[in-house]
């Protein structure tokens, strides 16, 4: 595996404000010519450090909906529980992060509906699938503050 640099460092900083940028417009940002950085950026994907690109949507243009985070207990804690459950609650398309977490609950889960209603729905036919569920509680989100802020890869890189 590549070990980051500093120059791998910034291409990455830079994908992650805007995956729309020529490779020139890279080069530039990152104080390289268009073709190192080509292959930097190749080699950070094929070593899968960049696992895809995606855009950022405004969700609130797009129509009504309800984000949802849910602490879920399972009400047993074998390895074969945890696998049953991870592998069923990936089949909701309504599951948009689940986190497998230390402290009072299991997973943290987050969900985007069409209204609490909706949001309830999903949650009785997870129930009905009998998939490992002892307990949730659920958070409605009434404001994103800090909604997707890239990651802080300055302070985290592990880089010569």
């Amino acid at each position: 595996m590549v070990r980051l640099d500093r120059i791998d460092v910034k291409i990455l900083a830079e994908l992650q404000k805007n995956g729309r940028l020529t490779n020139v417009e890279l080069a530039s940002r990152v104080g390289l010519s268009a073709s190192p950085c080509l292959q930097r950026t190749k080699q950070l994907e094929k070593e899968g450090y960049i696992s895809s690109f995606r855009a950022v949507l405004e969700l609130a243009k797009i129509g009504e909906s309800v984000m949802v985070f849910t602490e879920m207990t399972l009400s047993d804690h074998r390895r074969n529980d945890f696998i049953k459950f991870e592998r069923e609650i990936r089949r909701w398309d309504s599951v948009i992060e689940c986190h497998l977490i230390s402290g009072g609950y299991d997973y943290l889960v987050k969900f985007v509906a069409r209204s609490i209603a909706h949001y309830q729905e999903i949650m009785e036919e997870i129930l009905d699938r009998n998939i490992g569920l002892e307990k949730y509680f659920s958070y409605v989100v009434i404001k994103s503050v800090i909604p997707g802020r890239p990651l802080p890869l300055e302070m985290i890189a592990d880089r010569d």
